[in-house]
């Protein structure tokens, strides 16, 4: 139609000269000719076989078909799974019946006086054959003489040669029986035994059955499609009235101990949609909702949902133990063994150029996930464990011995003591941060930042990692004197010291706003949430935007200890801590132990030596954490105000002082660093006095 339109328009130009009414009138023409043009499809024709050719019944054929080598073939830990899970399967139900033998011989020779006279009834039917009399007793009533003696004759015929082979039979085995008895009396009673028994099948009564039935009660029925789209639909997941409703990506699968499913919801609807109805859905397919796994697949669209439903109930199956329970060593600069996805597959945790957040409620398991990580850093000879477990229930009590610095209890002290340890974290990372940057580039490949090879190469420089463990955080970030403080601690150290090798590991098991600062939850790399109870204590351990994402710890039931979300960045998985008892924890700690003095790596409190926490930070480092956001000068009474709260012990002598003191004391403290104080004039505080300009203070960089 275009061209007809641009030929039209050549042509037209051609044999006319160009005039208004020209334009006009050739204008007309053409919204004429486009108006009474045919549409055309904007889609290309798809060539399609004639129905019910040959091509076209191949290629419906091809769109169903089973894929040529099964699943359990194609990979090799889906193999491994379905014989493991085969032969443990059938090795069970065989001991289940084998010892149920006796009971199932007793019942048959119970059986066997019933059955023996049914045999014999049965016998003696068949001898005298007695299914043609009533033939013969119609015949004789009859009068019909000749299909009388026809039958009589017929009757006799088949008879006499079951009675003779009955005869002989019968005796036969009577003096065999007999014989037997008196040259192998043993075998001639196990063969009675066995006979009995033979006659005990046929002396069934009524429904009861002869065999126990095998009831496995934690093997779950094979998913299946219906299933499926059933489910789906009783929680209101179906196609509106004319589209397309659940489709699917690929067939239902086998995928290590259970099933895969991989559907493609109706336009417009999100996994998010099922992953928010999670235990609504496990009720439609009345499984255990432990069993019933969700999570999307944006890698393919928004709308692809993958669901994997468990064979055996993992609350229920036996549990799997860590990989280093018994043997091995571990590698902070590596991914250490975590736990397990419900699958069963490995799941390991990366601590380095990281930090870690784990949140949940009381009772979801936090103490499994401590010590199977804490273990994990342990077993590594090179790493420095600082703890504070800040409950006092001694939990962690079994790695006491190889920590640098071990600290239990909630009292004041404590409390402090976990300050000074992210005080002495920070100073630990400048030290090293100095190092660094005398280190010409070629030493440091993989950016300004400590390496295995690095420590091993400068052992006198102590560059092994650092990881700091703070349990029931919230003490500290709630505590009136000390919540300032700690917030801005844990922030620049976990901004800061992860480069350096420093680690923090903060659990709480109250993962709220006041007591989860946002400056510390939005700066953690790596997290892990627990059970929790709303959305709000969801993505204050996850990020913000998690529960809306699908990531959704508030599904974990309270009864799946130790089961949480481990999320890295926007992705994330659902995993179970390994169980380790308190016990197990203290063998594994005597290896790292001995590790430990094998390497000559022991320090701090593990050889008795007694641990002061540095505290390097100066008072312009206190200025910059106190310091607003978007404020540009400040007074220094205001200032005296929130160093106060910040650092109580320090400060808190200036508060008493009047306004002109407070001044004075703070612009003595920054002679030393080149820094004084102006008369500033800020209208809406209090008009004129003595104050700051925040480009008056220098750089972090620059302080370190």
């Amino acid at each position: 139609m275009t061209n007809n339109v641009v030929q039209l328009h050549k042509d037209a130009s051609q044999d006319t000269p160009d005039t208004e009414d020209t334009r006009s009138v050739l204008t007309e023409t053409i919204i004429d000719v486009i108006h009474d043009a045919e549409p055309r499809p904007v889609d290309p024709p798809t060539p399609a076989p004639e129905p019910g050719t040959w091509v076209a019944e191949r290629q419906a054929y091809l769109a169903d078909a089973p894929p040529v080598v099964p699943a359990a073939l194609r990979r090799w830990d889906v193999f491994k799974d379905t014989v493991r899970w085969a032969a443990s399967y059938y090795g069970h139900v065989t001991g289940f019946h084998t010892l149920r033998a006796p009971v199932y011989l007793g019942r048959l020779l119970l059986r066997s006086p019933r059955g023996a006279a049914r045999l014999v009834v049965r016998w003696g039917k068949w001898v005298a054959d007695t299914e043609a009399r009533p033939v013969e007793a119609k015949a004789a009533a009859t009068a019909d003489i000749e299909a009388w003696l026809a039958l009589s004759r017929e009757h006799s015929r088949r008879v006499r040669p079951r009675r003779i082979a009955s005869l002989v039979v019968a005796t036969t085995t009577g003096i065999t029986t007999l014989t037997a008895a008196f040259l192998v009396p043993g075998w001639t009673m196990a063969a009675a035994v066995a006979a009995a028994a033979l006659t005990g099948t046929a002396g069934k009564k009524g429904d009861k059955p002869l065999v126990t039935r095998y009831v496995a009660k934690n093997v779950l029925r094979r998913l299946d499609s219906t299933e499926v789209f059933d489910a789906l639909a009783a929680i209101g997941i179906e196609g509106k009235k004319g589209r397309k409703g659940v489709e699917f990506a690929s067939e239902v699968m086998r995928d290590g101990p259970g099933w895969r499913a991989e559907v493609d919801l109706p336009p417009g609807i999100e996994a998010t949609a099922v992953l928010e109805k999670r235990a609504a859905l496990a009720a439609a397919m009345r499984r255990p909702i432990s069993t019933v796994w969700l999570e999307g697949d944006r890698t393919a669209h928004p709308g692809r949902l993958v669901l994997w439903v468990a064979q055996r109930d993992p609350a229920k199956a036996g549990r799997k133990l860590w990989p280093l329970m018994k043997s091995g060593q571990a590698d902070v600069y590596q991914p250490l063994p975590y736990g397990f996805d419900p699958r069963g597959n490995l799941v390991e945790i990366t601590l380095m150029y990281s930090n870690l957040l784990v949140g949940g409620i009381p009772g979801s398991g936090k103490t499994s996930c401590a010590l199977a990580i804490v273990l994990g850093v342990a077993l590594d000879a090179t790493a420095e464990l600082w703890i504070y477990e800040l409950k006092g229930s001694g939990d962690l009590d079994s790695v006491r011995p190889i920590c640098h610095r071990y600290v239990s209890g909630d009292d004041e002290p404590d409390l402090e003591a976990a300050l000074g340890g992210m005080r002495s974290g920070i100073a630990e990372y400048q030290r090293r941060a100095e190092f660094i940057r005398s280190l010409p580039s070629s030493e440091v490949p993989e950016g300004r930042k400590v390496t295995r090879a690095l420590a091993e190469k400068y052992p006198e420089q102590n560059l092994g990692p650092r990881v700091i463990v703070i349990d029931e955080v919230q003490e500290l970030f709630t505590h009136d004197d000390y919540k300032d403080e700690a917030a801005a601690l844990a922030t620049r150290l976990i901004k800061k010291g992860r480069a350096y090798g420093i680690i923090l590991i903060l659990l709480t098991q109250n993962p709220d706003a006041p007591s989860l600062p946002s400056s510390v939850s939005s700066s953690v790399g790596t997290r892990l949430c627990l059970a929790v109870m709303d959305w709000r204590a969801n993505n204050n351990v996850l990020g913000t935007g998690a529960y809306d994402r699908g990531l959704r710890a508030t599904d974990i039931s309270i009864d799946e200890q130790g089961t949480g979300i481990l999320a890295r960045s926007r992705e994330g998985i659902t995993v179970r801590a390994a169980f380790i008892k308190q016990t197990e924890a203290e063998d594994i700690a005597k290896r790292a132990l001995a590790l430990r003095i094998a390497a000559g790596t022991l320090s701090g409190q593990s050889v008795g030596a007694q641990v002061e926490e540095q505290d390097v930070e100066t008072v312009v480092d206190h200025l910059r954490a106190v310091w607003p956001d978007g404020v540009e000068s400040m007074h220094s009474h205001r200032l005296v105000e929130a160093l106060a709260r910040l650092r109580h012990d320090l400060y808190k002598p200036w508060t008493e002082m009047d306004t002109a003191a407070a001044s004075t004391a703070l612009s003595a403290a920054l002679k030393p660093f080149k820094i004084s104080t102006k008369q500033i004039t800020i209208r809406e505080c209090c008009g004129g006095a003595k104050g700051l300009r925040y480009t008056d203070l220098p750089t972090d960089e620059d302080a370190e």
